[in-house]
């Protein structure tokens, strides 16, 4: 296994009343984690919740105080974006930080229709809609050509309209954050990159977790062949790795570990966070990934007999939740100098 780039993956939480402190807390981490020669820092959104709700801002701002990390979302679910907004957002925001925007997507679900409005179809077709929409705009292509004058000022008939201003090479570093192997094959069709995380939701009965990531991985590199006729781009999977140098570390992450298997997406919330509606039972076919935790040698030795982690080629920790600060950087500075080394991965 050789590990090409090492990124991290925070929810930017914060406790309830302390959004600015968990937001400037969220930029140090990023800083601390280039300084580590960390690759890339990827960002989850969330909304209504003690989590980054706006990624995209946030991504601009950590991007003036780093140099060489790229900024991640992961994911940002497409179903309640605006996809011309957002890719003007997105274009902005990427040349501000120097052309090291990674945007990742996943169609996004219907929990927030009451506040975002409903549509007339189901969550997923409207989600690849946008996406396909946000795709288009940010690879600079016209969204409309004017037809008729209307206002002062307006632009001639037969202008073609297109996102301003243009970022070019943001196309190539959208990625979709895959959760079942249908839709692994569906990014590599549309020229997307891959990141697979912590919850699949299509794995067979009697079959491993990492044995069907591996299985789903494969699955995108073979569609990615077919459709371009070209090799297909990096892989990154986000996953659980909490190397323990001393005893109390190890129980912390432990401790962790039991959480999630007992409270399942519910573990580690920070004060305030709302309690999530999917009980810790997850549906049939829907596994989430393990946590490898102890002393560093041991879990080397786990991640080294892990399919699903060995077909990356970018290793994306999954940083817990609730987890603070000093607490998240001592965690990056572990798994830098004692699993990633084992892995073949060399500070960028």
């Amino acid at each position: 296994m050789t590990v090409s780039r090492l990124g991290f993956n925070t929810r930017v939480s914060f406790p309830s009343g302390a959004a600015a402190r968990g937001l400037r807390e969220g930029i140090e981490l990023f800083r601390a984690a280039e300084a580590l020669g960390y690759q890339s820092g990827w960002a989850y959104q969330r909304h209504f919740d003690n989590y980054l709700s706006s990624p995209i801002p946030f991504f601009a701002s950590a991007g003036q105080h780093t140099e060489r990390i790229t900024l991640g979302s992961a994911v940002i679910p497409a179903r309640y974006q605006e996809p011309i907004l957002l890719a003007e957002a997105a274009c902005t925001a990427d040349l501000l930080v120097g052309g090291r925007l990674q945007l990742a997507f996943s169609s996004g679900t219907d929990v927030w229709d009451a506040v975002f409005g409903a549509v007339g179809t189901d969550a997923r077709t409207e989600g690849q809609r946008r996406l396909a929409r946000f795709l288009s705009a940010v690879a600079g292509e016209p969204l409309h050509t004017v037809t008729e004058r209307r206002g002062v000022g307006g632009p001639p008939v037969g202008t073609q309209l297109r996102v301003t201003p243009p970022s070019p090479g943001l196309r190539e570093r959208i990625w979709y954050g895959s959760g079942s192997t249908a839709s692994a094959v569906t990014a590599a069709r549309q020229g997307l990159r891959l990141i697979t995380g912590t919850i699949l939701h299509d794995v067979p009965p009697g079959v491993s977790f990492s044995a069907h990531q591996a299985t789903l991985i494969a699955a995108y590199r073979e569609a990615w062949g077919a459709a371009h006729g070209t090799p297909p781009p990096p892989v990154a999977v986000a996953a659980s790795i909490l190397p323990g140098p001393t005893a109390e570390l190890r129980e912390t992450y432990a401790a962790y570990d039991r959480q999630r298997r007992a409270q399942g997406p519910a573990a580690s919330r920070p004060p305030g966070a709302l309690e999530p509606a999917l009980e810790p039972a997850l549906p049939p076919g829907m596994v989430m990934s393990p946590v490898h935790h102890g002393e560093p040698d041991a879990v080397t030795a786990a991640v080294l007999a892990d399919p699903g982690l060995c077909a990356a080629d970018e290793l994306v920790l999954f940083l817990p939740p609730a987890f603070g600060l000093a607490e998240n950087v001592r965690l990056l500075q572990d798994l830098a100098a004692t699993v990633a080394p084992a892995l073949g991965w060399s500070p960028g």
